[in-house]
């Protein structure tokens, strides 16, 4: 069947939460609690643990194959506008950009020369912390990273809901 790479993230999290339910269930089922004098067999709650097993590893192998897919999607799709970078190196840039803009961020927001904080020194003595670099640039910098990173989002965004695979997953 195909699927978008945003259908196939959805449908592993399907797969995920009927394990939730079948564990759930298993575990609600396995045991249970009798008073001594009642009928045990009239209490006993209808659980199979060979047929428990076996959903939990169906469930599991389905999820093994979208994932599977949706990794080799990663590794052979390129963003369009982005020099050959796949959607697997895209999604190591993301947070890389995310983290370098915070960085710059705080550059950007530095006075140029600010006053450290005293309060757990004992002295009469006034440091001061200076910038050694140019703000302008850090803030072109800053906006350039931004955009691009933007660009990305959006690029990832359209592949992932345009873009199909196919996956050998079927759910009933």
């Amino acid at each position: 069947m195909k699927y978008t790479s945003a259908e196939a993230g959805k449908l592993v999290k399907k797969l995920e939460d009927r394990i939730r339910r079948a564990l759930l269930a298993e575990s609600k089922s396995a045991t249970f609690n009798a008073a001594s004098g009642e009928d045990v067999e009239s209490l006993r709650p209808k659980y199979s643990f060979t047929d428990s097993q076996a959903t939990i590893e169906e469930l599991q192998a389905q999820i093994r194959r979208v994932k599977h897919a949706i990794n080799c999607f990663n590794i052979s799709h390129t963003l369009p506008g982005f020099n050959d970078l796949t959607v697997d190196q895209a999604l190591v840039l993301i947070p890389q950009l995310r983290s370098r803009l915070s960085v710059l961020g705080e550059m950007a927001a530095r006075l140029p020369k600010e006053r450290v904080d005293s309060a757990f020194r004992n002295t009469s003595i006034i440091d001061y912390v200076i910038t050694n670099y140019d703000a302008a640039e850090v803030e072109k910098k800053y906006n350039e990273l931004d955009e691009k990173l933007s660009a990305l989002q959006l690029a990832l965004d359209t592949l992932n809901n345009t873009e199909t695979m196919d996956i050998d997953v079927a759910l009933d």
